[in-house]
């Protein structure tokens, strides 16, 4: 799969308009097999709890720092880790000084999705390699200026869609390269998850331990409110960009893998609030469509929050559509298709029987993804990743194109390569956003 993966990387890396300035400085260390790589982990409320598995589980690698702005959080989290893994770990709020400290090997970034871009780039800066949560960046202007970081610091960034490590699914996408069912033209992106009502808490103190304008970071400055603090904010514009930028990173970034694309040409979204009043910004339902007319494929992209049916046994996943049959990836780790018109089944495979048996994913891809990022970092060779920074930038540029497209209530035209819209001054605003004094996400070039 690599030499694929690799092919897909070198055609879509260079859709950005502008040159990639040279590396200014060398790796900060150089690792060998013996030498014990030590982490830290931002941002502990959710995602990152696995990410402090996913290191701990790896050979010679230690978390030594933990870092949130709620004290809280972090305070619960360093009793759980002594428990566990019977070690102490730091505790600190401010991302900064993780950044200047120099026994910090690698970053994990489980923070919400508008400090991911700016975490990687003041990463990059202080020569620290970095594994991202999905997805890369909060808008599509901040995730080029975080490939561009990378390339410019000479450093090392994974891209947290685990599904890329999964054998089963390089399977499947090996099967298409290789014409198993013919050439393959559509792909089908599904996120069909629980999303209840969520209320609406109102404005209220800050709680203590918690500090807010760390929290808030580059994003606009809000009154606090329990709806946006710790989970909700994936609901709100200026945090969060929707379920198609949570957890349908994952499917965006396989729609583009498998059909070996980059970023479209032509976009359409329609969606709404249909099932709850309350206080989230962003549609319930979406439904979005990425034309590649020179490419002659397409992309259907569907959320969904609540009672719906599955789509070949799947509700997260993806399907791709084949002049021969299709192929249906289910979840993170395994797949089976179907050949002609009868709908003969073909083959499939899963990863050793993980999703069959309800085990925790990171029993399975995510460990796998974290080893792949630290084989890299001990090579310094980014080549071996698995998920390099271009394709977070890609696969979360598809999620955002698609929610400017709803916003805007209009089919919009892109330039692929120049990343702005054609002619649509309106809709260029939306590339990028105004970022607080303090946090501004800097012009690499």
């Amino acid at each position: 799969m690599k030499e694929s993966r690799r092919s897909f990387i070198k055609k879509t890396a260079a859709a950005g308009s502008v040159a990639i300035v040279a590396p200014t400085i060398v790796s900060a260390k150089v690792f060998g097999a013996n030498d014990r790589i030590n982490a830290a982990v931002l941002g502990l409320n959710g995602r990152g709890k696995s990410h402090i598995q996913g290191f701990m589980a790896q050979d010679n690698v230690q978390v030594t720092t933990l870092c949130d702005p709620d004290m809280n959080i972090l305070k619960n989290r360093q009793k759980e880790f002594k428990e566990k893994y019977g070690d102490d770990v730091a505790l600190e709020q401010d991302l900064r000084r993780v950044m200047d400290d120099k026994d910090i090997d690698v970053i994990s970034i489980a923070s919400p999705n508008h400090w991911h871009a700016l975490s990687v780039i003041w990463a990059c800066q202080a020569g620290k390699d970095c594994y991202v949560e999905k997805p890369g960046s909060h808008n599509i202007w901040e995730g080029r200026k975080m490939v561009e970081a990378a390339e410019k610091y000479d450093r090392i960034v994974q891209h947290g869609v685990q599904l890329r490590s999964s054998p089963a699914v390089n399977e499947a996408i090996q099967l298409m390269r290789d014409g198993y069912i013919g050439r393959v033209y559509m792909a089908r992106g599904l996120v069909f998850r629980w999303r209840g009502d969520i209320g609406d808490q109102g404005f209220s103190a800050v709680p203590d331990g918690l500090d807010y304008d760390l929290w808030t970071g580059p994003a606009p400055k809000r009154p606090f409110t329990k709806n946006l603090v710790h989970y909700n904010w994936h609901w709100h514009w200026d945090y969060g960009n929707g379920d198609v930028g949570n957890q349908g990173i994952h499917e965006t970034d396989l729609c583009m893998w498998g059909l070996d694309v980059g970023l479209p040409t032509k976009i359409t979204s329609m969606g709404g609030k249909f099932l709850w009043d309350d206080c989230k910004e962003v549609p319930e339902v979406l439904t979005s469509i990425y034309h590649y007319p020179d490419e002659g494929k397409i992309i259907q992209f569907e959320v969904r929050p609540w009672c719906t049916n599955t789509e070949e046994g799947a509700t997260v996943g993806n399907i791709f559509y084949g002049e021969k049959g299709i192929i249906v990836v289910d979840g993170y780790d395994k797949y089976k298709s179907y050949l002609g018109q009868n709908r003969e089944p073909g083959k499939s495979g899963d990863d050793g029987g993980i999703a069959a048996t309800g085990m925790d994913r990171g029993a399975g891809g995510t460990d796998r993804h974290f080893t792949n990022f630290i084989d890299a970092v001990r090579a310094h060779d980014k080549t071996l990743l698995n998920a390099p920074v271009e394709t977070a930038h890609l696969s979360s540029g598809l999620a955002h194109l698609g929610n400017i497209a709803y916003r805007l209530g209009k089919v919009l035209t892109f330039n692929p390569h120049a990343e702005q819209f054609v002619n649509d001054p309106e809709a260029d605003e939306m590339l990028t956003r105004n970022y607080r004094e303090g946090y501004v996400v800097p012009n690499m070039v």
